[in-house]
């Protein structure tokens, strides 16, 4: 960080740089690309000190300016700038700045679910201001992110099934997922972290009066009721449940959103209902922040960054044990 101007209200790293993944062997982890998120109170003076001692990270964009450039990062995608393929101290990183604003609309609300779908993961967090209002948001994110994924999975199942959910949120409809990125991700970020994952939720479960949560045996057991689903439904962040009352409702109804998730409360589809209108969210912010992600950072670092994943994808697959032919 001290390669960085130092207004930074929340800074993490996270990825396959930082947490070992299922298949990834330790050596190799030295070797991949730290992934850095910087949320900055003030996006156009931190750009404009960024480029001051770190020029050559942007591409031709740093010809526009800070201003334009902090208009890049506000107004198309996900709200993020990315620098990307930036060497530093002998690693290879990649880091996103978004305004502290903006990361907690998207934590309370999931507006976009890019930010914060990766804090639904385990990230190591390098500083963080004491501002109230984003502490409570990084919470809020997380209880948000086991209410949808109670809505999505049985009345029973274990702490992994869990898991896997919440860290599969930020992946359901990204378009990478059909082309760059392992397809087996998700699997691989969960198995090898289960005691991550267990440090950032496990007094949220202890506190939720929706589960039986038994730690020891890791398993767990949700109220799946009509009423049960209503009020999970009705504490889910407001971009989601306007998608899901946009989906169900029919044009020119205009019932209230109270009325229409009580609808669907009571439909047994309730969770693939949740699990669609998550979709919807992060199809949109995944296209349209990678379309931004060509110009921010550049052609050749685009092309060479993608290569990289389509390598990670490639290898996923030859990992996959093949299903044995049937001979007649």
């Amino acid at each position: 960080l001290s390669q960085f101007p130092q207004d930074i209200g929340l800074a993490f790293a996270y990825g396959s740089g930082v947490f070992k993944q299922q298949g990834t062997a330790q050596g190799q982890m030295g070797k991949n690309m730290l992934d850095f998120v910087f949320a900055v109170d003030d996006a156009v003076t931190w750009h404009t000190m960024n480029l001051l001692q770190n020029r050559p990270h942007y591409s031709v964009l740093k010809l526009l300016g800070p201003r334009k450039i902090s208009s890049i990062q506000q107004d198309h995608g996900a709200g993020v700038y990315y620098n990307t393929l930036v060497p530093v101290d002998g690693r290879v990183i990649k880091y996103g700045v978004i305004s502290t604003e903006s990361l907690i609309e998207d934590l309370m609300h999931w507006k976009t679910l890019y930010i914060a779908g990766r804090l639904h993961k385990p990230v190591k967090i390098l500083t963080q201001s004491d501002n109230s209002k984003l502490r409570a948001a990084l919470v809020g994110n997380l209880k948000s992110a086991v209410t949808a994924s109670f809505l999505m999975l049985p009345e029973s199942f274990t702490e992994e099934d869990l898991f896997l959910q919440i860290a599969g949120l930020s992946y359901a409809g990204d378009f990478r997922m059909v082309i760059g990125e392992d397809k087996s991700k998700v699997v691989n970020i969960v198995r090898d972290n289960m005691q991550h994952f267990r440090i950032l939720y496990t007094n949220i479960l202890q506190d939720c009066p929706q589960v039986v949560y038994k730690p020891q045996q890791g398993k767990l057991e949700v109220d799946k009721s009509p009423e049960g689903q209503f009020v999970q439904l009705m504490t889910l962040p407001r971009t989601l449940q306007q998608r899901i009352t946009k989906m169900v409702d029919p044009p020119g109804k205009n019932r209230d959103v109270e009325e229409i998730l009580l609808q669907v409360a009571q439909d047994p589809d309730c969770g693939a209902v949740v699990q669609q209108a998550i979709s919807s969210i992060v199809k949109s912010s995944s296209i349209t922040q990678s379309a931004k992600g060509i110009a921010t950072a550049g052609l050749w670092k685009t092309v060479s960054y993608s290569a990289k994943k389509l390598v990670k994808m490639w290898r996923g697959w030859r990992r996959k044990p093949s299903v044995p032919q049937v001979s007649d």
